[in-house]
């Protein structure tokens, strides 16, 4: 791979930089929406967990127009992001995560979702009547006990970052150092037909790939033995 030019060099990692970033996100926020939906009862309940899946299903063109035109200075919460720092939030790294977070969102969420729901309810309750409170028993013992699983979540969610193309590109555009991206970089490669470094790049990003992949394999194995 050492044939790759400098510029697939800064998209690969500006790419792993969004990754970590939006796999740090989707933790903090997707851990606690995930037990919420396990746990509410709220008869709105399934129609919000409904809309946190639909980027499974979604066209990503369609996710990233919706998202270009709510980051617009036009739009909320584009308008507010304009007054709070004064830059623009679409074709800004800033937007990239955001977009990111919410396109990787439900493929963080849903593995969550079910390995906190594969922890027994008998040791929860065991913890619960031993006094401790219910936020203690959640982060010292489910937790813990879904960390396999939740792993798996946090390692899908970093290669489905890896893989973005359709929401990036309307959202960020490709400027280098700033929104260029892998996929990004190995689309504008395939346009100039340079085939060559396209060849070496994709192949780099499919070993990639396969290897997070390989690890989310391994970590649902064990967590079901």
């Amino acid at each position: 791979m050492m044939g790759l030019s400098w510029p697939l060099w800064q998209a690969l990692g500006l790419t792993l930089r969004l990754a970590a970033i939006t796999t740090l996100v989707l933790a903090l926020v997707g851990l606690p929406l995930a037990h919420w939906l396990n746990t509410t009862r709220w008869r709105l309940g399934p129609v919000f967990e409904t809309i946190f899946a639909l980027p499974v299903v979604l066209p990503p063109t369609v996710i990233g127009f919706y998202l270009l035109v709510a980051f617009s200075p036009d739009h909320a919460p584009g308008s507010w992001w304009r007054e709070l720092t004064g830059q623009p939030l679409a074709f800004t790294f800033t937007g990239l995560v955001v977009a990111s977070v919410c396109y990787s969102l439900p493929f963080a969420v849903q593995p969550f979702q079910a390995a906190l729901r594969g922890v027994p309810r008998e040791l929860l309750d065991a913890g619960a009547c031993l006094g401790a409170e219910p936020w203690r028993v959640w982060r010292r013992l489910h937790l813990p006990l879904a960390s396999r699983g939740i792993a798996a979540g946090l390692t899908l969610g970093f290669a489905h970052t890896l893989g973005e193309f359709g929401v990036v590109l309307m959202i960020g555009g490709s400027i280098p150092g700033v929104t260029r991206v892998a996929s990004i970089a190995l689309y504008d490669d395939v346009q100039l037909l340079n085939y060559g470094e396209a060849h070496r790049f994709a192949a780099l990003l499919l070993a990639v790939s396969f290897c997070l992949l390989l690890a989310v394999t391994l970590l649902q194995r064990r967590q079901h033995r």
